[in-house]
């Protein structure tokens, strides 16, 4: 029997041992902290209600009138064996243009023509791997369907004394990237100018000069863009000063007293 006590009380544990008949080994000091048995701390939730997993991916997804999804199969690859199988595409056609997602191989795609309805499904529920990818490709596909039938924006806030945004057909310090392509320039406190090119598929207008509207079918493309301008002066807390997306906002900090 191994006894973690401090090498003072030896004379109680010997007679201990005594009358359990089993040999006592004592330790010392600086070893008993390593031989103490921790006890379990059990962790406390912050929620009350139990846990429950979410139903994204089995929710169904509404089909405007005007939009057509369309199933494509997969290419064939001529004297390649291979056990990995390819991905699958749908592709969504609206009014404002076409799009494409990717589904991988274990999610199964269903349409019902009459309810104009659509619905994803995987192979096996008990996967965490493809019930995580199950919801992610739902709301992709959502969104590919609002991009084309009603499409996205983001709308850009120009906060500060002189700044000001203008829409150019041409850049000074930079060439265009595709025939037809508009720049973005930013007036927002720098020496000169900033000038930045418009993805393919998102079109920019000022409604104001301090107001920024990006539109596209791509919501990733939108917002990705205006991630980009607002890198050019983010929002400050002392006087509020920046670059806002959407109904992004910022709580002020108290000036800094010597």
């Amino acid at each position: 029997m191994v006894c973690c006590c401090r090498q003072g009380s030896n004379m109680a544990i010997i007679q201990y041992g005594r009358l359990l008949k089993q040999p006592v080994t004592i330790l010392p000091d600086f070893l008993v902290p390593a031989f103490q048995v921790i006890p379990h701390i059990t962790r406390r939730s912050f929620a009350s209600s139990a846990p429950r997993a979410s139903r994204v991916g089995a929710a169904p997804i509404a089909l405007p009138p005007e939009v057509n999804l369309r199933l494509l199969d997969p290419p064939k690859r001529r004297g390649a064996v291979t056990r990995v199988h390819p991905p699958k595409t749908i592709e969504i056609e609206g009014p404002l243009g076409k799009a494409s997602v990717q589904l991988p191989p274990f999610v199964n795609y269903s349409i019902d023509d009459v309810a104009k309805k659509a619905t994803l499904s995987v192979i096996d529920k008990k996967s965490r791997d493809q019930r995580e990818l199950w919801g992610t490709t739902r709301s992709y596909l959502q969104n590919h369907i609002l991009g084309v039938s009603e499409g996205h924006t983001a709308i850009l806030r120009l906060v500060g004394v002189g700044y000001r945004a203008t829409i150019e057909p041409t850049a000074i310090t930079k060439k265009p990237a595709y025939p037809g392509q508009q720049f973005v320039s930013l007036k927002v406190g720098y020496s000169h100018p900033i000038e930045l090119g418009l993805p393919m598929g998102v079109k920019a207008s000022t409604p104001l000069p301090t107001r920024i509207l990006l539109e596209g079918i791509d919501k990733e493309v939108v917002n990705s863009f205006a991630a980009t301008i607002k890198k050019w002066r983010k929002p400050e807390p002392y006087k509020g000063k920046g670059i806002f997306v959407n109904e992004e906002t910022i709580k002020l900090k108290a000036k800094k007293i010597k």
